[in-house]
C-alpha cells in the first residue's frame, strides 16, 4: 500500500515535537480527538511508516516543527473509557469503540520551524488545507508534493 502523508496537530500544552523527541522509544500515543472525520483517518487511513508533519498549535507561533511517522496503527482510544480522563467519553465502549488512537514516532527534526505564515506565503501550498480559512481540523491528509515543500522550507528536501 502506498505511503501516505498527514498534518498532525498538537497543541503546544499538550506535547511539544522536542518532547515526542524525550518520550520513551520516541513515541507519542495520539489520544483526545473528539471530531468523526478526523477518528475516520485515525481509524481507517493512517497505515504504519505513514509520514506526519508535526504542526504545533494553540501556540504564539504556529507551525511545522519535524517529521514523524505512523507508529502503530488505529486503536482504540484508552481515554474515552477513562473516567478521570477530560476525554472520557460516557458513550463510547471497548466492544463498539467511538474513538480512535495512533502512535507517532519522532523522525526528525526540520532545520528551521516553518510558521503558519511561510505555509500560506508559499503559492504551492495554497490547497494545503491547513493554510485555508476556516480548517480547524487537527488531523489533515497532505500530498506529497505539499509534503516534501514544507519539509524544502524547513530546510530538509
Amino acid at each position: 500500500m502506498p505511503k501516505k502523508y498527514w498534518l498532525m496537530k498538537c497543541e503546544e500544552s499538550e506535547c511539544t515535537f522536542n518532547e515526542l523527541k524525550e518520550r520513551p522509544g520516541s513515541v507519542g500515543h495520539w489520544r483526545g480527538v473528539r471530531n468523526y472525520q478526523a477518528r475516520n483517518f485515525l481509524r481507517d487511513e493512517m497505515a504504519k511508516g505513514d509520514l506526519v508533519l508535526f504542526y504545533q498549535s494553540n501556540c504564539e507561533t504556529p507551525g511545522v516543527g519535524g517529521v514523524a511517522e505512523i507508529a502503530r496503527t488505529g486503536y482504540p482510544d484508552p481515554s474515552a473509557f477513562d473516567t478521570s480522563s477530560r476525554y472520557f467519553d460516557e458513550k463510547s465502549n471497548p466492544d463498539e469503540p467511538r474513538w480512535f488512537s495512533v502512535d507517532v514516532r519522532w523522525k526528525r527534526p526540520l532545520k528551521r520551524f516553518v510558521p503558519l505564515s511561510d505555509l500560506k506565503a508559499a503559492a504551492e501550498l495554497s490547497e494545503m488545507k491547513v493554510v485555508q480559512r476556516g480548517q480547524r481540523l487537527s488531523i489533515q491528509p497532505v500530498t506529497k508534493a505539499e509534503f516534501d515543500l514544507v519539509c524544502k522550507l524547513g530546510g530538509r528536501a
